[in-house]
This record gives structure tokens, C-alpha cells and sequence, in this order.
């Protein structure tokens, strides 16, 4: 083994680290630590944290799973078209999806303008408006690997079923579900991180959760911190969990042996075709319509406010160009650092690389809000010059990178273990040293895995919102800050076309890393 690759992923591992470490040290060093974290304070808004993933979850997993056989193994209408639009929800951040629904019930909102005076509109929030929005903006993340899994499955089990007897029904229940179980296991287990370290939902439905709770007591440092610690270790067991019940992740899968069975619906044809119609309405058409509305009134209406974004659309170039280019260079990191790490874990399979593996995962378990207290309060209490990087640009791009880092960790391991090393043996016998076969050899042919791991950080970042509300520059504003602002103030109108503008971006890089090369294994 390369001593430079070990030093390098070991200085990877070291950096990652920072923000899980210094919170544990902090916390040590606090008198009250016990007392904050057993006191109603931090023990109710846990218990409401995980009553909401948990539900989410059951929700999800009954919701994608279903989706996914109805559009995988049935011949329900429009199966391609319901494929390209139930994945697209992903790119609505949660904070945007609460605003919408607020939106929407607000006085002069859409509801308000479909329904004048016939019905009293109910105020939305708390617990159901938190399950409702988070369901629906999360339900892919258990659609796409059950997907990917019934993809693989072979029709010849379900045929086999059908042939002693069993019907439709049965055979999903007896055959597909065990199959998929753990697809579903996975994606529910995702989705159950997402929920218990969003902020943007919680926060904008007033639903007190331990992330709404921690930025509250941002200006309590001691609290802020016990709770932050609280989070992260929930949201690492729910990592830890997920690696148990699924033995990791597997770096190659078993092409399709034969082609999928479809099960003909019969009667029950047109119901299914309008139970996707009625999800892809709810979770994607009808955010896109309340911001269609709002974006639209504001720019007929105009404004009187000097700043508003109606009046002056190109006002958000500035959030544009932060968005992209910070996005960009967080991308550009994450694939750079992670890579040795890849070529550890998948060519050497040592403890270090192991160990390593680890910490990239779990700086994507803590959410991004405990990643950026963690190092607000390092860059302000730690050592040496530290305090000179709060606020800045550096260090807003490594609590991205620590945040994000694992999803560009497992796209680099795929493309390293689809590179034979036989190539780069050869080139060494024809003399050529480790960097000219990397330039020369490799790097080619990692180059596609490498883009998708950094596009999904591109991705993710673009869409982060309390890190950058935390650790951002005074001033440096991006696309999810300035709808965040807005809406708080309840500019709708301003909001809404900051927020169509965020999701146009998201979407074509959602159908270029994931939807496009989803189908074209198809």
C-alpha cells in the first residue's frame, strides 16, 4: 500500500472527524450536560423528533413500496411517464414544501382563491402538516431502491408462484415483498434520517422538534451543544442500524437474468393509474402550482419594496452565482478528498480504511444544522487562529463537505471497483510510474463515477439550508437563504420565484444524475 494514500486517508478521516469530536469533547467539559439532556426540555422534543420519523417512515415505505411494484410490475397506464415524475420530488427541499402548504392556506392563496368564502380554511402546522409535507417530499427515497431492486428481480420466481396457484396478491405478498425487504428496510431507514435532522419543515409548520429546539437555543451555547450531541448520536445509531440490517453496501450488482412478469391489473387498472395521478399531484404538481401562483401574482402586481424581487428579477443573480459556484467547489472537494479513502476501502481493505469509511458515513448522519453549530463553536473556542475562519467561505464549504462527503465516498468506491487493476499492472511493466498510470490509465475511466458522486453533492448543497444560514459570510446570500428570508417575512410572491428558480436547477441535475441514468438501464 502507498504510504501517501494512507496518510492522505487518514488525514481525511482526522478532518471529518472535527465536527462529532469537538461536540463530545465540548459536551464533556459542560457541567450541566446531564441535566440538559435528561430535563422536558430535551426529552420531549426528542420524543416528538422520533414520532415523526418513525411515522414518516411507516408512511413511506407502504407509500414508495407500493409505487415502485405498481410502476415496475404492473401494467398500470402511463408506466413511463409515472417513472420520469415520482422520482422529481426529491428536488423540492422540505423548507420550500412547508412554504407551499403555507402558501397555499394563506389569506389570498390558491385554496383561498379556488374556495372564496365557501369554506374556512384550517390552519396548518404542528404534527400532520410536518407528517404530510415530509411523506411526500421523502416517499423516493424507499421508490428508487425497491425500483432498482424488483429491476433486478427475476420474473421466473413470481412465475414459478403463479404456477402452483397462487394469485396476484399472494404472490406479491409470499414472493416480492421478502425479496425486497431490504431495499425497503434501506430506503425507510433514510428516510428516517431525513426527518429527524430536518430543520426547514419543522421550523416554518412550528412543530418542536430537537432541531427546531437547538436553533432556538443557538445563543445558549452549553444547551445548544448537549442537544446537538443528543441528535447526532440518534441520527449515528440510525446509521449504525441501517448498516446492521443491511450488511452495508454492495459495490456490484447482478445484472436481470430474464425479464420482469407484469401482473395485468384487470378492474383494478384505472384506480391504480389515479392513485399515481393523485401522489404526483400532491407531491410535485400541486408545490409547483402554489409558487406558479404566487410567482405570478407578484410579477403582474409588482411591489413597492425597493429590494423585492418581482420588481427586480435580476436581483437574484447574485444568490445564483453563491448558489452554483459555492456548490461547485464543495463538489469539486468532496470527490478530491474522498478518493483515497475509495481506493483504500475497495483496493486494500484495511482497518484504517474501514475505520475511515466510518467517520465519511457518519458526518452524513449528523445533520447539517449539528455539523454547523459543531463548528461555530470550534472556529470560536478552539485552538490557534480558528476563530478566523467563522463566517467564511472555507468553512462553509468544509461543513459541506463533511455533510455531503459520503454520497460522492460511495459513488468514487462503484468506479474504483470497476477499474481492473490488471490495467494498471500492465502499465507498470511498460514503466510507467503511479502518477502517469493514474493520469493516464484510471482517472478516464473513473471519470463517470466521479461526476455522479460529485453532481449528488452538487445537488445536496445547492439545497442546504441551516448550514449556510449559520456559517455563510454576512451578506453572502444563496437561492435557499433568500427564500428562507422571505418567507419569514412573508414576502410570498418573492419566495415563490426564488424558489422556482432553486428547483429548475435541482430538477435538471436531479434527471441528469439520477432519473436519466435510472431509465437507461432500463
Amino acid at each position: 500500500m502507498p504510504p501517501a494514500l494512507r496518510v492522505g486517508a487518514a488525514a481525511v478521516g482526522g478532518a471529518f472527524s472535527v465536527p462529532l469530536a469537538w461536540l463530545v469533547l465540548r459536551n464533556l467539559q459542560g457541567a450541566g450536560v446531564l441535566a440538559a439532556l435528561s430535563s422536558t426540555t430535551a426529552l420531549a422534543p426528542l420524543a416528538r423528533s422520533v414520532a415523526v420519523a418513525s411515522a414518516v417512515s411507516a408512511a413511506t415505505a407502504v407509500l414508495g413500496t407500493a409505487a415502485a411494484w405498481l410502476t415496475m410490475r404492473t401494467d398500470v397506464p402511463l408506466r413511463r411517464l409515472w417513472r420520469a415524475l415520482l422520482p422529481l420530488p426529491l428536488v423540492i427541499p422540505s423548507f420550500i414544501g412547508a412554504f407551499t402548504l403555507l402558501a397555499a392556506f394563506a389569506p389570498g392563496g390558491l385554496l383561498d382563491r379556488l374556495l372564496p368564502g365557501t369554506v374556512a380554511l384550517p390552519r396548518i402546522g404542528g404534527f400532520w402538516g410536518a407528517f404530510g409535507v415530509l411523506t411526500l417530499l421523502t416517499y423516493p427515497y424507499v421508490l428508487l431502491p425497491v425500483s432498482a431492486r424488483l429491476r433486478q428481480l427475476p420474473g421466473s420466481l413470481e412465475e414459478s408462484a403463479r404456477l402452483l396457484g397462487k394469485g396476484p396478491w399472494t404472490t406479491f405478498a409470499t414472493v416480492v415483498v421478502p425479496q425486497v425487504r431490504s431495499a425497503v428496510t434501506a430506503g425507510a431507514l433514510l428516510v428516517f434520517l431525513y426527518t429527524i435532522s430536518d430543520f426547514g419543515a419543522v421550523q416554518l409548520l412550528r412543530y418542536d422538534t430537537l432541531t427546531r429546539v437547538i436553533y432556538a437555543s443557538r445563543l445558549d451555547p452549553p444547551t445548544s451543544l448537549a442537544l446537538s450531541l443528543q441528535l447526532g448520536m440518534l441520527a449515528v445509531a440510525v446509521v449504525a442500524g441501517e448498516r446492521a440490517l443491511t450488511r452495508g453496501p454492495r459495490l456490484a450488482v447482478s445484472p436481470r437474468v430474464s425479464r420482469a412478469l407484469l401482473v395485468g391489473l384487470g378492474r383494478w387498472r384505472a384506480p391504480a393509474g389515479l392513485s399515481l395521478l393523485a401522489l404526483a399531484v400532491f407531491a410535485l404538481f400541486a408545490p409547483v402550482s402554489v409558487l406558479g401562483y404566487w410567482a405570478g401574482r407578484g410579477l403582474l402586481r409588482g411591489s413597492d419594496r425597493a429590494s423585492a424581487v418581482v420588481t427586480d428579477p435580476g436581483a437574484l443573480s447574485g444568490p445564483l452565482w453563491n448558489t452554483t459556484s459555492t456548490a461547485v467547489v464543495a463538489a469539486l472537494t468532496a470527490v478530491v478528498v474522498v478518493l483515497p479513502v475509495a481506493y483504500l476501502t475497495v483496493r486494500h481493505r484495511t482497518r484504517l480504511g474501514a475505520g475511515v469509511n466510518a467517520v465519511v458515513v457518519g458526518g452524513f448522519a449528523l445533520p447539517g444544522l449539528v455539523v454547523a453549530l459543531a463548528l461555530v463553536s470550534f472556529t470560536l473556542r478552539g485552538p490557534l487562529l480558528t476563530a478566523s475562519l467563522y463566517q467564511t467561505l472555507p468553512l462553509l464549504v468544509f461543513a459541506y463537505v463533511v455533510h455531503f462527503g459520503a454520497q460522492a465516498l460511495r459513488a468514487s468506491q462503484v468506479a474504483v471497483a470497476g477499474v481492473p487493476p490488471r490495467l494498471a499492472d500492465a502499465a507498470r511493466t511498460l514503466g510507467a510510474g503511479g502518477l502517469r498510470r493514474f493520469l493516464a490509465v484510471e482517472l478516464p475511466l473513473l471519470g463517470p463515477g466521479l461526476l455522479a458522486g460529485g453532481g449528488l453533492v452538487l445537488l445536496s448543497a445547492m439545497k442546504e439550508l441551516p448550514a449556510t444560514l449559520l456559517l455563510a459570510p454576512a451578506g453572502f446570500q444563496t437561492l435557499a437563504t433568500r427564500i428562507w428570508n422571505a418567507t419569514e417575512d412573508a414576502f410570498w410572491s418573492d419566495a415563490s420565484l426564488t424558489a422556482l428558480l432553486l428547483l429548475a436547477l435541482s430538477g435538471v441535475l436531479t434527471w441528469l444524475l439520477v432519473i436519466r441514468r435510472f431509465d437507461a438501464l432500463d
